[in-house]
């Protein structure tokens, strides 16, 4: 468990890095233009990226040692830093506060381009738990996996938000410099015994391709995972809207430098979440841990901006953070459970492009839509007329009523996904493979030829 432990710490300052330079350029941003249709544009940079990326960078895992891939990760996200840092110093006069310009959205361009650098890492970690960790533990490492990623994302805020009040962007690129150069140097460390054995010459290489079609073939032998992607990708679509608007709706309530100490002290949530699901698991279920975690976070999210409230808001991000390790911990255990190392990272990265595909549209549309026709109609229109009473009115309000009816409209799909024929055959699948492989078994689907 040690190298495991080691790649956890490493991933946790990497993690800690790239979403401090994510949440900064977002909070940024806002402060420099006032602008959420340039928080929207951010959000939706970031997941058309995730999502466009997620094929190769699942390919890079695939054939190549994760620790290799992994420091790859680094060097790119160093790389396109250091040229952030260069537009940072050579702006011209307020070139940063027209949030339609070129050099701007040039500057997020490049910020954006290191932090989904370090996404190679996101598929390289689960692969890593399949091949460190047995069968009947890895629902437990899988928490720990969840909590370390909700502690990077979550307590960056802190850090985001004092350095952009007291930094700038300045102080932020060059401690993502210094922390990305220490994470590589430590993670060229770690000792991981991979079990990549020496190449048989007799035997064919595979070749080195994304291999969207083999990859496609693994997801359509396993009864319902499908479903579980495209429910997810369902998820994201609707998530995309909290991407795009939370900072915004935050701001609006409370000061930066609050904003971002609350998500920092929230994050004990994702702390907690994590040491639970390392001492019980997930039950013999996970999809069933999914769905129900699912429900709940989305019957909070229906109702935590039905007032103006921060202590509402602040109650409904704990619920939300401390669930979601559950949800991610869930898919991941039945994804390593059903699938053959040998594709896992081109299936993890399938994943998060195709669950990631839905929420750029949200991101792009729903800035906009948000700004000339949601708010307009809580402040003016028929919608403060009519609910403006008991509601509210204004700005603020039009992004509260787009949370409302998004959490609405996922606890009803939720509903629909428990009853569905797709939920009872992977749970199926799920259960004959634990029969079969037992406590440190493998896969249960053959690679395709």
């Amino acid at each position: 468990m040690k190298p495991f432990h080691q790649i956890l710490g490493n991933n946790l300052v990497a993690n800690v890095t790239n979403f401090t330079v994510w949440f900064a350029i977002t909070f940024w941003v806002f402060l420099e233009t006032k602008s959420v249709f340039a928080t929207g544009m951010i959000a939706g940079f970031y997941l058309v990226f995730t999502a466009g990326f997620g094929f190769w960078f699942g390919s890079i895992v695939d054939h190549n040692a994760k620790k290799h891939a992994m420091l790859a990760s680094s060097i790119a996200s160093a790389f396109f830093y250091l040229l952030a840092l260069g537009m940072l110093l050579a702006e011209p006069e307020a070139a940063f506060r027209d949030p339609y310009g070129w050099y701007l959205w040039g500057f997020v361009l490049l910020v954006m381009l290191g932090v989904i650098a370090g996404n190679i890492r996101s598929i390289a970690l689960p692969t890593l738990v399949t091949i460190l960790i047995a069968e009947d533990q890895r629902d437990k490492a899988n928490g720990l996996v969840g909590m370390v990623t909700g502690i990077g994302f979550l307590t960056t805020s802190v850090i985001s938000g004092f350095l952009v009040a007291y930094a700038g962007m300045f102080g932020v690129i060059v401690l993502a410099l210094v922390a990305t150069g220490l994470v590589f140097l430590h993670l060229r460390l770690i000792q991981i015994d991979e079990g990549r054995g020496a190449p048989n010459p007799d035997v064919p290489a595979e070749p080195k391709r994304v291999d969207i079609a083999g990859t496609i073939k693994v997801v359509a032998a396993v009864p319902g995972l499908f479903a579980l992607i495209f429910f997810a990708c369902f998820n994201n679509f609707l998530g995309g809207i909290f991407m795009a608007l939370l900072d915004a709706y935050g701001l609006s309530l409370v000061p930066v430098e609050v904003w971002g100490l609350t998500f920092g002290v929230l994050s004990i949530a994702f702390i907690l979440s994590g040491i639970i699901i390392s001492k019980t698991g997930l039950g013999k279920n996970p999809l069933r841990t999914l769905l129900m975690v699912n429900a709940i976070t989305w019957a909070v999210c229906s109702v935590f901006t039905i007032q103006s409230s921060f202590w509402l808001l602040a109650a409904g991000c704990f619920i939300w953070m401390l669930l979601g390790p559950y949800a991610e911990a869930a898919e991941h255990t039945t994804l390593q459970k059903v699938v053959p190392l040998e594709r896992q990272g081109r299936v993890f990265g399938f994943a998060q492009s195709v669950e990631q595909s839905a929420s750029p549209l949200t991101a792009f549309l729903i800035g906009p839509l948000t700004q000339f026709v949601v708010i307009p109609f809580m402040t003016e229109g028929a919608g403060a007329e009519t609910i403006g009473g008991w509601f509210g009115t204004g700005p603020e309000r039009g992004m509260a009523l787009v949370f409302t009816i998004a959490g609405l409209v996922g606890l009803l799909v939720t509903i629909i996904a428990f009853n569905s024929r797709y939920y009872r055959d992977l749970s199926a699948a799920y259960a004959r493979g634990k029969d079969d492989d037992g406590a440190g078994g493998g896969a249960t689907v053959a690679s395709p030829a």
